[in-house]
């Protein structure tokens, strides 16, 4: 349930506030990217995710049926973790199997079942074996996937995170990490985006008919996918994300 107000363990001097942002911010809980629905302390700087803010102290998940997933602020052990959804370094908040050691970052333990705008219906399944749009890989062992209901399109989670990291890693993690200077940011974001632009002419080129149809397909697929991974699957921050893409 959404609250204006709340306040969180990891940030105890100040009450966060719900707010809502069209741009990219990077959550202070997993260390993920976000964008749309957050809790913000503007005093601090502070972002966090809706799942990292009000997060369920356990879940269960269709992919693995015999886990109970714990929510923890930070991995356990001094090994490193990684996601079992998309394959990423966890360095913050997350899901943990502590009786089969198996993890999740907070939004990718959330990624829905279904996306669906009326137009374009994705399922997320554990394996796919058919090639993905992004990498032309038949496969990813420990990456999740998004399948279109027609079985023609597909995108490894995980090749989704690299297509973020690969747009947004200066804003980020960079040199320039004064990130808190929107308007020299939003200028910078603006101009790497496309680069997720190209990921359909991968194995779809201009050309008419069917071939056309399904890179717009393709293309309001990946918006949804994005905007999902990024922990608000919804309508308007698809748009967002395909504005965002088409500059």
């Amino acid at each position: 349930m959404k609250c204006n107000e709340i306040s969180h363990f990891s940030h105890p001097q100040h009450k966060l506030r719900y707010e809502y942002s069209e741009f990219p911010f990077k959550c202070d809980g997993c260390k993920e990217v976000g964008i749309g629905s957050r809790y913000k302390c503007t005093n601090c700087d502070y972002d966090l995710h809706m799942h990292c803010a009000i997060p369920s102290p356990s879940i269960t998940h269709p992919f693995y049926t015999k886990c109970s997933f714990q929510f923890l602020s930070r991995p356990p052990g001094n090994v490193p973790r990684y996601c079992n959804a998309c394959e990423k370094d966890i360095t913050g908040f997350l899901y943990h199997c502590r009786s089969c050691g198996f993890d999740l970052h907070p939004c990718c333990a959330k990624l829905p079942m279904v996306l669906d705008d009326g137009d374009v219906k994705l399922y997320l399944y554990r394996k796919v074996s058919a090639s993905c749009h992004r990498c032309g890989r038949k496969g990813r062992n420990k990456s999740w996937s998004y399948r279109s209901t027609c079985k023609k399109y597909n995108l490894h989670v995980a090749c989704v995170k690299e297509m973020l990291v690969d747009s947004w890693h200066e804003i980020y993690f960079g040199h320039d990490n004064n990130y808190n200077n929107s308007n020299t940011n939003y200028r910078k974001l603006e101009n790497r985006i496309p680069s997720l632009k190209g990921t359909l002419q991968t194995h779809h080129k201009k050309s008419k008919g069917k071939a056309q149809k399904c890179c717009e397909v393709a293309g309001l697929a990946l918006q949804f996918i994005i905007s999902a991974v990024l922990g608000d699957p919804t309508t308007l921050i698809a748009g967002v994300v395909g504005s965002l893409m088409s500059k």
